[in-house]
């Protein structure tokens, strides 16, 4: 189980939404980089980025901010936002991140998807944002009829990466992970299905290392770790002890 650290990038600053709503921001750190940094030196194995500006825009616009969070880290990095065609997803990926996130592209457009993962194997991620079970396009401001596990389904034999599920209804709000909808997620598709929205405590890392959840490839954590909810040390040393007795 992976544990990824959040980044959202909005106008340059990390910050984090409530419910993805654009004027809900509180701003964590206006040095993008530095906070890469230290959650790489807390022992963090993954960064998870998103350019919330490019969501809504439909094109990368805090470009900047990456690239220097890229030179200053080692760690992998997966990247989401504003990634609609196949020159900005090249584009990324030579410019070092691991793993390119398509959400509003993989509904808008699966084609997309079809010929990224051919080109570029192991690169590409989905991110299904579901409200109330359905999935949301365009940084969450507009509402399909389609499901997470339908979608899902349209890309189960292509070779995608990971699927990264978010409960918008949950997002920044300290809930705890929507368990149930994830775990039937997971149980519907043969792609590993990282965790996002609403991680409140250690509570929910201890609920997901136990043998029900072991379909979850990781969860992704942003405002608990930036509140102090969460101990990344006390984190790492607890998955560390469960891959050690495994």
């Amino acid at each position: 189980m992976i544990l990824f650290p959040a980044i959202d990038l909005k106008n340059g600053l990390c910050v984090r939404l409530k419910l993805g709503d654009m004027s809900k921001v509180t701003v964590f750190n206006d040095d993008p980089a530095a906070q890469a940094l230290a959650f790489q030196l807390q022992g963090f194995k993954w960064l998870h980025i998103v350019d919330l500006n490019g969501a809504f825009s439909g094109k990368p616009t805090n470009i900047v901010a990456v690239k220097t969070i890229l030179a200053e880290t080692v760690i992998p990095v997966q990247l989401g936002g504003g990634i609609r065609d196949l020159s900005t997803i090249e584009m990324w990926l030579l410019n070092g991140v691991r793993r390119v996130i398509l959400g509003t592209a993989a509904v808008r457009n699966p084609a997309l998807v079809c010929e990224a993962c051919s080109k570029f194997p192991g690169q590409i991620a989905i991110g299904i944002d579901a409200r109330n079970g359905q999935v949301a396009v365009e940084g969450w401001a507009k509402t399909t009829v389609i499901s997470a596990i339908e979608l899902a389904a349209r890309f189960e034999d292509l070779g995608v990466a990971a699927i990264i599920y978010t409960d918008i209804d949950r997002d920044g709000m300290l809930k705890g992970l929507n368990f149930k909808k994830t775990v039937e997620l997971a149980a519907a598709t043969s792609i590993p299905v990282i965790a996002s929205g609403g991680l409140a405590s250690i509570k929910d890392i201890h609920r997901l290392l136990r043998p029900e959840y072991k379909k979850l490839a990781g969860a992704i954590s942003g405002r608990a770790l930036y509140d102090g909810c969460l101990d990344p040390f006390e984190v790492s040393a607890l998955i560390t002890n469960q891959r050690n007795e495994q």
